[in-house]
């Protein structure tokens, strides 16, 4: 029952809806109280012969409007029920959702796309669950019992009622020692749908790699093993869940035993009426449904109980991302200080960066280049504010970038990474998802500036060609451009194009180079690239490698230097040749 109290946030919120259908229910119970009670009256008339067409008439009459009054208030108690319990599903879904835009590059690192897909669906469902057809059953079944229960003493005999119901002190003593282990079958349960969720995300996005490589099979065998693992996890669980009917069974018999012998004798002694055990008896079976629902109603409160503890998990974790000590409202602009004397990501001790500085002034183009794994990504990630924690300072136009609210700041930040991701949208809103108000000249404009607009020319429904799934209809080189010109249209104060024209020819390359530096006249734009070919026109070159600047310069300065920029352009230059007569042999 723990779940009810940690969801009683939402409870007092919606209590009058609550009311109105706990009422409702109240109001049901006692309609169903009727029934049996006529059907007593009329058996009791029956075998005293005391039948008449009059009577007969009211008392079916009295069915009648029970049945219908009945019918009213079981549409009134779903509609405040059943109707609560989505605006639960949509407040937790809209809170999960809000915390995810929130959180940073740790969380997302720590926790599996599917992981996170089976909280927002599978266990939200399940709380969900709690609050409808959960709050139903409690209530209900707590009012048709008692309910019943007075009606067989009231009505009957308080004697035979007690003894009656004896036997449903078992119910309490069986509850108990099932509900812990419910529960914790349930949380393994859940976890297992998540690694299948996980498991098969990656297989689809990583088909095309399944099938080049042959490994279809292998993968199918992998995913049998999840497939199992679940399946385990959920027999486990429902072995537990489907106890609790065979011993309601089991419990319900000895009450129709007890009322049988008990309520014969009573008879016999003339102390109740054949009307009145038939009575008794149809009250003991309208007291069947709230005993077995019992069972349901754990099922319900376990699985919801777990699935809340999943959910809440999730919530309580922190963003890193430290909040503004003096926030600055102003948009982040003018110079950028690059000040980190050491940093190391949160779950690596090891040094990322240590002793790396630069200035880089407003309207400045700046290169970034290194060997593989050298620390470009990381300054990157840093100037995105991935991680806020490091031993140094990064400030735009004398703001630490920390001061600033992050969604201020990265709104003037247009970012292209080497891996783009887009949206199973048409050409021009993936162009203008930053500002989905911009016109057709804009977009145009900004394809232009990306070198994309001859291809989208070329394409029969232009701007409204849908790119599909993660931009599966357009090349590699095609979804780079999207994206730079995505980042161009938002006219952002810092361009940063992390390896973002590796898919492009060396012309290509240059187009799109010299048409953002003509259209950023004003604008600050720092390119990481593998290709130095791609920063060779650069105010400011920096060369980082094993986490720290080994050179720093214009593309002249560094040739002079001749140290690893020296030799790595000129193995380019000789490589490009290479490729250029192999192709012209061709």
């Amino acid at each position: 029952m723990g779940i009810f109290s940690r969801l009683s946030w939402f409870f007092k919120h919606r209590w009058k809806q609550y009311s109105i259908g706990v009422f409702a229910l109240l109001l049901v119970a006692l309609c169903n109280v009727v029934p049996p009670r006529i059907v007593g009256i009329v058996v009791d008339a029956v075998s005293k012969k005391q039948v008449t067409a009059s009577f007969l008439t009211l008392n079916l009459g009295l069915l009648v409007i029970v049945a219908i009054l009945g019918y009213i208030l079981r549409f009134v108690w779903q509609k405040m029920i059943f109707g609560s319990s989505y605006v639960l599903e949509r407040d937790l879904r809209n809170r999960l959702f809000r915390h995810f835009m929130k959180m940073d590059t740790t969380f997302y690192q720590k926790w599996r796309t599917g992981d996170l897909m089976a909280h927002a669906t599978n266990d939200i469902d399940a709380v969900r669950e709690v609050a409808g057809p959960g709050v139903l059953t409690l209530a209900d079944s707590l009012i048709t019992g008692l309910s019943m229960i007075f009606a067989m003493g009231m009505f009957v005999s308080w004697k035979l009622t007690f003894y009656s119901i004896l036997p449903l002190i078992l119910l309490a003593i069986m509850a108990n020692v099932l509900g812990n282990k419910i529960h914790d079958a349930f949380m393994h349960s859940q976890a297992a749908f998540s690694s299948i969720n996980n498991k098969t995300q990656e297989s689809v996005l990583g088909i095309k790699v399944l099938k080049a490589l042959g490994q279809e099979h292998q993968d199918e065998q992998d995913f049998d093993k999840y497939v199992d693992k679940n399946i385990k996890a959920n027999k486990k669980s429902y072995g537990l869940d489907a106890l609790f009917d065979p011993l309601t069974s089991i419990i319900m018999g000895l009450s129709y035993v007890i009322t049988i012998i008990l309520g014969g004798l009573a008879v016999i002694r003339s102390q109740i009426t054949i009307g009145e055990l038939v009575s008794f008896i149809t009250y003991m079976a309208e007291l069947t449904w709230p005993m077995f629902a019992i069972g349901n109603l754990f099922n319900i409160l376990e699985r919801g109980s777990a699935s809340y503890d999943r959910i809440t998990e999730l919530l309580d974790e922190k963003s890193s991302l430290v909040a503004p000590r003096h926030e600055v409202k102003e948009r982040p602009n003018g110079t950028l200080d690059f000040e980190i004397k050491k940093f190391h990501y949160p779950d690596d001790k090891a040094t990322a960066l240590h002793n790396v500085g630069f200035q880089l002034k407003e309207g400045q183009t700046m290169g970034i280049v290194g060997p593989t794994g050298g620390g470009k990504s990381t300054i990157i990630g840093l100037l995105m504010r991935d991680f806020d924690h490091y031993n140094g300072q990064i400030t735009v136009g004398d703001h630490d970038i920390r001061d600033f609210h992050l969604d201020n700041y990265l709104d003037n930040i247009g970012y292209v990474p080497q891996t783009n991701f887009l949206f199973s949208t048409d050409l021009r809103d993936n162009v203008r998802f930053a500002n989905i108000d911009a016109n057709q000249e804009h977009v145009e404009n900004a394809a232009y500036i990306a070198d994309l607009d001859n291809d989208v020319k070329n394409m029969p429904q232009g701007y409204d060609t849908q790119v599909g799934e993660l931009g599966v209809s357009l090349s590699g080189g095609q979804k780079q451009r999207l994206a730079i010109a995505r980042a161009v249209l938002s006219n952002p104060e810092l361009l940063i194009l992390d390896d973002s024209l590796s898919a492009v020819d060396s012309k290509t390359e240059r187009n799109i180079e010299e048409r953002i530096a003509k259209n950023r006249v004003n604008g600050t734009t720092i390119i990481a690239a593998s290709r130095l070919s791609s920063v060779e026109y650069a105010d400011q070159i920096l060369v980082v490698a094993d986490g720290t600047i080994i050179e720093h310069g214009t593309h002249q300065e560094l040739l002079a230097n001749k140290g690893w920029y020296y030799d790595t352009f000129h193995l380019q230059e000789k490589n490009a040749e290479l490729e250029g007569r192999l192709s012209n042999h061709g």
